[in-house]
């Protein structure tokens, strides 16, 4: 019985993913509609060069803010792990998981007013573009990365850490050799979650871009106010092949980590 409820849930989740795969090789105007097999969309998404312009403003800021939420949030994982009591621990560890309860329209909002106020005072940023985007989803982020990190840290034998330094290991030679490989597959998997956080962000985005910092989630979001069209079909084939890509090659490196 529970096998066939998880099948279930399964196909309830990944049937529209499949139709909408399909019908971006069908012919018909229409999105969600079959014409006939046809590789005319695909075409025509190449051609357009506002939703490849927003694509690839996309991938450069998931893959920079997921790179910045990775240190920052690998640090702030490894001071509540290791750190021990200290004054305002429970500040901090409520201030840096703040991002994973809060609402995105409150998280966006008060990312909107924290550059708002901070261009007030020190005239940066002159606009809101990709990166005050970049900024804002690593300051999500983090927090993700944080909990995954902390959670491998707290499982993690700390003796062997501690042998490294009694054998007279530096506590920078003791983190890089010992403790980083064994956290190196959270830091992926943080580094990946904050990645596809960041393609998929609408509603942050939408409060701290401008202009210059339309990416792809505002721009098939503007597009159903005139209607989808096929194009979008065809970029949800590609976008989902590069996620099978990205987790195939993050599965083999795990796998190679593990070793």
């Amino acid at each position: 019985m529970t096998r066939i409820g998880l099948w279930l849930g399964l196909g309830f989740l990944w049937l529209p993913v499949l139709l909408l795969a399909g019908y971006a090789f069908s012919d018909s105007r229409v999105p969600f509609q079959w014409g006939g097999f046809s590789l005319r969309w695909f075409a025509a998404l190449a051609a357009n060069d506002r939703l490849r312009e927003a694509a690839w403003l996309s991938l450069r800021i998931a893959a920079g803010s997921a790179t910045l939420a990775v240190l920052l949030g690998g640090a702030t994982g490894w001071v509540l792990a290791r750190r021990g009591p200290f004054a305002g621990r429970a500040i901090f560890g409520a201030l840096a998981g703040a991002p994973l309860v809060l609402p995105e329209v409150v998280t966006g909002l008060s990312l909107l007013l924290g550059f708002v106020l901070l261009q007030a005072a020190t005239g940066w940023p002159a606009e809101r573009g990709a990166t005050t985007v970049l900024l804002a989803h690593a300051t999500t982020g983090l927090a993700y990365v944080a909990v995954v990190v902390q959670a491998r840290l707290a499982g993690m034998d700390a003796s062997l850490e501690d042998a490294a330094r009694d054998l007279g290991a530096t506590p920078w030679v003791a983190f890089r050799t010992i403790t980083l490989p064994l956290i190196l597959p959270s830091l992926l998997a943080g580094w990946l979650l904050a990645f596809t956080l960041s393609l998929d962000d609408v509603v942050v985005a939408s409060f701290v871009s401008g202009p210059a910092g339309t990416t792809l989630p505002m721009v098939v979001f503007s597009m159903l106010r005139l209607g989808l069209t096929p194009e979008v079909n065809a970029l949800a084939v590609v976008i989902l092949a590069l996620a099978l890509l990205v987790g195939g090659v993050a599965g083999w490196a795990l796998r190679r980590v593990g070793n």
